[in-house]
């Protein structure tokens, strides 16, 4: 491969490699393919059986079945954009690193702390950039949530209350499929709801004195893990709060909602993907009209959060083509596993 420019050079195109070419990674090549500035110069995955189908959809580029493979002849790419089962997000996304390449990394960030850790120090002694998709931020609900926080329209925080309440039954955790297993899915929190956490500590900091509940009420021969909890704590900023999540929903999603409740006033965002404002009730304040939400990401018989990568990857572009800092995200990428990891340590 060759030599990359270095963070902040000027170029014609921003090169990506997507490693992982499922749902969302095919959603990130079909991006790419589609954004001014970018080129998709290669895909990655170990199902060679993908190949016919995505030489159709995507012509003339290049298919190689690791990325170790891809690391040793692939053409040469400026980011890698990691789409892979949770348990190799880690080993990969610092493999690119290594190698030179900024790297764009699907959630969760790792499933340890620990790796999350080595990610960013890969990063700092690469000089690249490491990115975590945290899409959830750019919906219209949410941009909007922030303002009113960070403008203290509500003065005092006293509670914050999150409901996910999802579905995933025996259609998505196929016994063939990596779903499911401790080792390489590492749970509910991390591969459904991670970027309701992550929200949660954008918009209102870091949580203290966790406490959890955990229950299994019907994926038992489906899942090594809860399908099922509730999470209460106290922010550091002050206010306390809770998280109920599931995903033994019946057939299909039911809700994703937040409900702040603070000194002058009260908000909630709700719908089946937090994406539309359904209460607003502010002391000399009124809720301006807001942009429509991305609808949700389809992938099938399911759904999960609004399809906002092409904004993440709009930033990515701008990003190494001026050399902005990503550090803040990464950070804050790292701080979700943490939170997340510290929930499941209650167990």
């Amino acid at each position: 491969m060759s030599i990359l420019l270095p963070v902040g050079a000027k170029q014609a195109e921003v090169r990506f490699v997507i490693c992982g070419v499922g749902h969302i990674g095919r959603r990130h090549a079909a991006l790419v393919q589609r954004q001014p500035g970018a080129t998709l110069t290669a895909l990655i995955d170990a199902r060679t059986e993908l190949h016919t189908e995505l030489a159709a959809e995507f012509v003339g580029v290049p298919f190689f079945t690791s990325l170790e493979e891809y690391l040793a002849q692939g053409p040469a790419a400026d980011v890698l954009t990691v789409a892979t089962p949770n348990y190799l997000h880690a080993p990969q996304a610092i493999a690119g690193l290594r190698r030179g390449l900024h790297v764009l990394v699907e959630k969760p960030l790792a499933l340890r702390t620990a790796d999350a850790e080595q990610i960013l120090a890969a990063a700092a002694q690469a000089s690249r950039l490491v990115v975590g998709v945290m899409q959830n931020r750019y919906s219209p609900p949410a941009v909007w949530l922030k303002q009113v926080i960070e403008e203290n329209r509500l003065g005092g925080i006293f509670m914050v209350q999150i409901n996910c309440f999802w579905n995933r039954d025996a259609r998505y955790y196929r016994p063939d499929s990596w779903h499911g297993t401790r080792a390489k899915d590492g749970g509910t929190l991390f591969t459904q709801f991670s970027h309701f956490i992550d929200l949660l500590y954008w918009v209102f900091g870091d949580v203290t004195n966790l406490q959890a509940h955990f229950h299994n009420f019907n994926h038992q021969h489906l899942t090594e893990f809860e399908d099922s909890g509730l999470v209460t704590f106290d922010l550091v900023r002050g206010g306390t709060g809770t998280l109920h999540y599931s995903t033994a929903v019946w057939d299909r999603n039911l809700e994703s909602s937040l409900t702040v409740i603070g000194e002058h006033g009260s908000l909630r965002i709700g719908g089946q993907y937090m994406d539309k404002v359904e209460h607003c009730h502010i002391r000399d304040y009124e809720c301006p009209p807001l942009l429509p939400t991305n609808p949700a990401n389809h992938y099938g018989f399911y759904q999960g959060s609004a399809a906002n990568h092409v904004q993440v990857i709009e930033e990515v572009i701008e990003a190494v083509r001026s050399g902005d800092s990503f550090q803040t995200n990464a950070r804050e990428g790292v701080k979700v596993v943490e939170i997340i990891e510290q929930i499941y340590s209650l167990k």
